[in-house]
């Protein structure tokens, strides 16, 4: 019985390595082309949207449409407004150790004492947790501290951190003393970095977020 020689030649050989090397070159050039691809979709899709996503990382905003209408309804600023709540809780719904509630960190005694204040009906807890209403008060009461100190940002801003009986003191002591009440002047140093914080993410929400926040070419 007679057997095939198993004896490759050096011409298939050749041939052999040459189609390696080619399927080997085309699948580099399909890989070259496929990450050119990827980087030109990364281009234009992706890097295009990085300042949008880096912003709101570093300064978010949430709520602008009830911002907007709280603002609009209790004549405030809508970059104040939103700058106390990204101070008070950086658009998160928290619990502080205090009981301060939702976006604005309001306490279940001074919702009771806005509620109040504004002839609303009987407060519940629980409603702190809902944007809307959360704002709402918070609002309220910044309207309401802007009213009592004469439009004066700073010691409203005191008074929302501090309390109104702090700020009265101080008011008092800087009367006496014949000074003004300024950011420095701020006995308390959590409530002096509050006001600092505050005035300037206004600033900062004035500058990024002036179509978001509805701000007019006045503000």
């Amino acid at each position: 019985m007679s057997t095939r020689s198993s004896h490759v030649s050096p011409a298939a050989t050749r041939r052999s390595r040459v189609m390696f090397r080619r399927r080997r070159r085309r699948r580099r050039i399909t890989m070259t082309l496929a990450v050119a691809g990827l980087a030109a979709l990364l281009a234009a899709f992706v890097l295009p949207r990085l300042p949008d996503a880096v912003r709101e990382l570093a300064l978010p905003l949430a709520h602008e449409d009830i911002i907007r209408q709280q603002a609009s309804a209790k004549e405030l600023d809508p970059s104040l407004l939103a700058a106390v709540i990204y101070a008070e809780s950086h658009f998160r719904d928290a619990t502080s150790h205090a009981g301060a509630r939702g976006l604005m960190q309001i306490t279940p005694a001074t919702a009771r004492y806005i509620a109040h204040l504004s002839g609303g009906t009987a407060f519940e807890q629980g409603d702190l947790a809902t944007p809307q209403i959360n704002i709402s008060y918070g609002a309220f009461y910044l309207r309401y501290l802007l009213r009592r100190y004469g439009g004066n940002t700073v010691l409203a801003l005191a008074a929302y951190n501090g309390g109104e009986g702090n700020v009265d003191r101080w008011i008092a002591d800087a009367s006496m003393s014949e000074r003004a009440l300024g950011v420095e002047q701020i006995p308390f140093p959590e409530t002096r970095a509050y006001v600092a914080r505050v005035l300037d993410a206004r600033h900062s929400y004035r500058k990024k977020y002036r179509r978001e926040l509805g701000l007019t070419a006045s503000q």
